[in-house]
């Protein structure tokens, strides 16, 4: 008789869980430490982060190639190789980004691994977690509810133009609906009238800051630096003029912590912070990534979408932000995917085709000559599926050896830890070998300009950068506020190293341009628009939530 193929949650509802404080322990973590919520899931007290324990540890990255619209399986890689790695004697932790309701209801589905390879409880993880995105969309829309209500007030106006006003409301769901709404209407008592908007949650800066605090302190400080919109007399005004950071504060007391859960071979996974990488850093908080190297020799972390995008931000970013310095880079890379950049049609995904997989390995060995250019030696993963042929991964290994690199069949899905062994090893010798030496990309102190210009020609390949009207008038506001010092976090198309998600391979010969900016002045980066990016995403035409059941006993299916 075929043996039945499980889905990812039925795969996850037979995992034999245990006692989070049992999984703390691993962590040397006492019980009283724990702040519980429930039996599997607990809050990390930041009291726990030991700055010389991160110097003595290492960091390892999982990014991943230009990815096709399902994703090409970081976060599984990611589990899988901490799996591995536990396996062959290496105590490790993975720490991860929390899911957004919006993708789990929508198309992408939900983000806690796949196969053997997941943290659970998955549902839990998925769903509403330990309540972060929601303190999250809470501090944001205090924020918003006071902007309004200072623009009412008549005794305490700070004269706040509303024609300026910069920040928008957010919930934690894709509705296109919101994009562009009118606020205030119904007559004087309901407020003054003006266009608003709702950005998803993921998007908003409040999620950047909460990643990029580096405690409870810098978390207000960045707060307070919220940039809200201009007076009438042109004058910036800040959260801080406002008197909100404490206030948006309190509400992320226990946000700020980051979250232990397990994997499901009962291994630590720490998993706090949730931006898009297309439109934010796409990294998980640095607090998280500081706690796991605190309590584990060896740290497992993922940044969003293709190497162009997470892995760029990642790097220039938040490492340099944070002070961190990752020993190794894995790149995962699916048959698939390199298939569909040597020009398969969606419906071809997993039709063997050598000829469209050797056409497609320039965008792969593309990502590979970027992650050199930051002193760090990428390894492939090449993230297993069923419709792999071995002609097709004996051709992308082969073309991986010629230029230097490692490429490992990584079999996670299918089999957890034991399929990850040797993706583990040869990570472990990477890091052992001592020749990784992080280097930043771009000064942070040169031009806006120049910095945006250094991404382009080397981390996508183009010509040069033009600007719109718009983005040039954008920038004098930029050099005006004195954000010039502040890192670049390019919004961008993630299916093309270009700015036209047409574009697919290793594109040549085109130029981006830069219609707009915006800027996160609390969270402490510039974000060049490129093209139309969207941070109120819309469902799908057959979203999700569709295929999803819960029965009398509480028993979800349909979730992925």
């Amino acid at each position: 008789m075929k043996k039945k193929v499980l889905s990812d949650i039925e795969i996850a509802q037979e995992a034999k869980m245990q006692h989070i404080k049992h999984v703390a322990e691993k962590l040397s973590i006492d019980e009283d430490d724990l702040e519980l919520y429930g039996k599997y899931k607990a809050k990390l007290p930041l009291n726990l982060i030991d700055e010389n324990k991160i110097k003595s540890n290492h960091l390892i990255l999982v990014t991943a190639m230009t990815p096709t619209p399902a994703g090409e399986g970081k976060t599984t890689t990611s589990i899988g190789l901490t799996e591995g790695m536990n396996k062959i004697g290496k105590q490790t932790t993975v720490v991860l980004r929390e899911p957004s309701l919006g993708p789990v209801f929508g198309i992408k589905g939900g983000a806690a691994g796949g196969g053997y390879s997941q943290v659970v409880p998955m549902e839990d993880i998925n769903l509403h977690f330990t309540g972060d995105f929601s303190a999250i969309e809470k501090a944001n829309n205090l924020l918003s509810a006071l902007i309004d209500n200072n623009i009412q007030s008549k005794t305490r106006n700070l004269g706040i133009d509303p024609r300026t006003i910069a920040w928008k409301r957010v919930m934690d769901m894709n509705d296109r609906a919101l994009r562009d709404i009118t606020i205030g209407l119904g007559g004087t008592a309901n407020g003054i009238p003006r266009q608003d908007g709702f950005n998803i949650t993921p998007a908003s800066e409040v999620m950047a800051i909460l990643c990029m605090a580096e405690n409870f302190e810098d978390l207000k400080t960045r707060i307070g630096r919220i940039y809200i919109g201009l007076t009438f007399d042109k004058k910036p005004i800040y959260a801080k003029d406002l008197k909100a950071e404490n206030a948006m504060a309190i509400l992320l007391k226990d946000a700020v912590k980051p979250n232990l859960v397990q994997t499901m071979e009962g291994n630590p996974a720490i998993i706090h912070g949730g931006p898009f990488a297309n439109i934010a850093q796409g990294t998980n908080t640095i607090l998280a990534t500081k706690m796991g190297l605190s309590t584990s020799e060896y740290v497992v972390t993922e940044a969003g979408f293709g190497a162009d995008l997470g892995a760029e931000k990642f790097l220039d970013i938040k490492c340099v932000s944070g002070g961190l310095k990752p020993e190794a880079v894995v790149v995962v890379a699916t048959i698939r995917a390199l298939r569909h950049h040597g020009g398969a049609l969606k419906q071809e995904y997993n039709t063997p085709s050598v000829e469209r997989v050797s056409a497609g390995f320039s965008n792969l060995e593309k990502h590979l000559e970027n992650v050199k250019k930051f002193n760090l030696t990428p390894i492939v993963a090449i993230n297993a599926f069923p419709t792999d042929t071995n002609e097709e991964v004996e051709l992308i290994q082969a073309k991986c050896k010629s230029i230097g690199v490692k490429a490992i069949v990584a079999k996670g899905w299918a089999d957890g830890g034991n399929g990850m062994t040797d993706l583990a090893e040869a990570v472990v010798s990477e890091v052992e070998s001592g020749k990784n030496n992080f280097t930043q990309l771009y000064d942070w102190n040169i031009s806006i300009k120049d910095k945006i210009e250094t991404i382009a020609r080397e981390i996508y390949g183009a010509e040069g950068v033009d600007y719109s009207k718009q983005a040039l008038t954008d920038l004098g506001k930029i050099d005006q506020l004195g954000l010039n010092h502040l890192p670049i976090c390019m919004a961008k198309t993630q299916k093309s190293f270009s700015d036209n998600d047409k574009l697919l391979g290793r594109p040549s010969h085109f130029r981006i341009t830069v219609r707009e900016f915006e800027f996160a002045a609390g969270a402490g980066f510039v974000i060049p628009i490129l093209g139309k990016m969207m941070r109120m995403p819309g469902l799908p035409a057959t979203p999700a939530s569709e295929g999803m059941f819960i029965d009398n006993d509480g028993k979800i299916s349909g979730l992925s």
